[in-house]
């Protein structure tokens, strides 16, 4: 006679047949990848944007101190950088600010107003010279399309801002006015900067295996060396050497969903848009976890003596990556961080068996972002260098990757699936905060392009 599993263990065998993502589902993103690759860097539709940054990654020479400043939400950041030119990256001083409400929604004049204030403050707080020139990098967090590596006009605002008279307009020029009202006449800004370029520019510095820049936190993005002949949406730039190319992979649309994924995006505020990012990044796992218990509960199959639970779970957003991370942790044999984590939540009567099924659900869906991340990541490597035969080194920054639980092992895994020994060749790094010391690379790199530059004939 065949004893029946319990009604939970049949949900959980169902759970991991629809987020398991096999050796064979990792080969068909990586092939769509690259379709989708090539249509975009031949400037075709393609789910890829594959944005040029018009910047190389630096030889690590580069030195001098300079400005970095970094936008990407309600606080603000202005840096002072220096390089040494061994590939060292120092922090001189950094001061944080905080972006109220009415800046954020007023005028585009009122926040780069706001903008160049900051920077004059940081000047005098931390005594900068003023009769020094200054190269300043802006990290820019917000989709930009890029013309020059300090040129691109804003696509549309994101994160709760609405500054008008910005969206279409030129950002270096928006600060480069607001600095002139302020009479700041000693700042230069010579690179517009996005985040996971930053990631790569700042390991690259002193890394020169480094080719592959990836944000796997909140969000999620990546940016990769490319031939410029290959980008071939680029006109009038020389076809020789390499340029820095912003992939913005979180809207990468060929991958296969789950009934849950679906829900999750038809309640987002962008409805058939960032489905990778929805499916990888912190801001939407602990949301696929919360419809999967939501779920299951439904079904009766759990917290049937919990009465609290159906309540502390039905309001979206109540259960958040950070609380996977907690309930992966625990080790503890009657999973007593999961049981505490449910007192919080005013859910009494909660059982080893409810805990054990919430901790494996929260297994399942980190598991996916991870081998998802990993295949998009090889997707990247096969495209440079198909073999591999070079050491390709992967600079990552966010707290997915750097603070959860078995993340980088669970990526690392993927990697020998698909090569074996040589996925040696693949180093996957934390490259912390590419957004300051990256941006001041950005401008190094910037600078000494302009040095460098012959003088037009007479």
């Amino acid at each position: 006679m065949t004893v029946s599993p319990p009604p939970g263990e049949a949900f959980l065998s169902y759970a991991e047949k629809l987020f398991s993502i096999s050796l064979t589902d990792i080969k068909g993103v990586i092939k769509d990848f690259h379709a989708e690759m090539e249509k975009g860097l031949l400037g075709h539709e393609s789910s890829l944007k594959m944005l040029p940054s018009y910047v190389d990654r630096p030889t690590g020479s580069e030195k001098g101190r300079f400005i970095a400043l970094d936008l990407g939400g309600s606080n603000f950041r202005v840096l002072a950088v220096e390089l040494d030119g061994k590939g060292e990256i120092d922090i001189l001083a950094v001061s944080k600010f905080a972006i109220q409400k009415k800046v954020m929604q007023g005028t585009g004049v009122q926040l780069f107003d706001f903008i160049a204030g900051c920077i004059d403050l940081f000047l005098a707080r931390n005594n900068m010279d003023r009769k020094r020139a200054y190269d300043l990098a802006f990290t820019f967090s917000f989709p930009v399309e890029q013309t020059d590596i300090a040129a691109g006009e804003l696509i549309v605002w994101t994160k709760g801002f609405t500054s008008t008279g910005v969206e279409g307009k030129d950002i270096v020029t928006l600060l480069n006015q607001a600095l002139r009202r302020k009479r700041i006449r000693d700042i230069t800004v010579t690179a517009l900067a996005n985040d996971t370029v930053g990631t790569l520019m700042a390991r690259a510095y002193k890394d020169p295996t480094c080719d592959l820049g990836v944000i796997l936190g909140t969000g999620t993005n990546a940016c990769y060396r490319e031939k410029r002949s290959n980008i071939r949406k680029l006109k009038g730039v020389h076809p020789e050497g390499h340029m820095i190319v912003n992939m913005e992979w979180g809207n990468f649309d060929k991958v296969r969903r789950t009934s849950y994924d679906t829900r999750l995006d038809e309640a987002s505020v962008n409805p058939g848009a960032m489905y990778f990012e929805k499916m990888v990044s912190g801001m939407y796992l602990g949301e696929i976890t919360r419809h999967v218990l939501v779920d299951a509960i439904a079904r009766g199959l759990i917290f049937s003596n919990a009465p609290g639970a159906v309540e502390s779970f039905g309001e979206r957003d109540s259960l958040k990556t950070e609380h996977m991370s907690l309930i992966e942790r625990d080790g503890t044999t009657d999973l007593r961080e999961v049981e505490g984590f449910f007192n919080t939540r005013g859910i009494s009567n909660a059982t080893l068996d409810d805990r054990a099924f919430l901790k494996h659900v929260c297994q399942l869906v980190a598991a996916r972002s991870a081998r998802l991340s990993a295949a998009a990541v090889s997707a990247v490597i096969a495209w440079m260098d198909p073999e591999p035969r070079e050491v390709h080194t992967v600079a990552i920054d966010g707290s997915l990757f750097e603070k959860y639980p078995g993340f980088e092992t669970r990526m690392t895994d993927v990697l020998k699936e698909l090569y074996g020994e040589t996925a040696e060749k693949i180093r996957l790094v934390h490259s912390k905060d590419g957004s300051g010391k990256g941006a001041a690379v950005m401008a190094a790199v910037a600078a000494s392009a302009v040095k460098e530059e012959p003088m037009p004939n007479s």
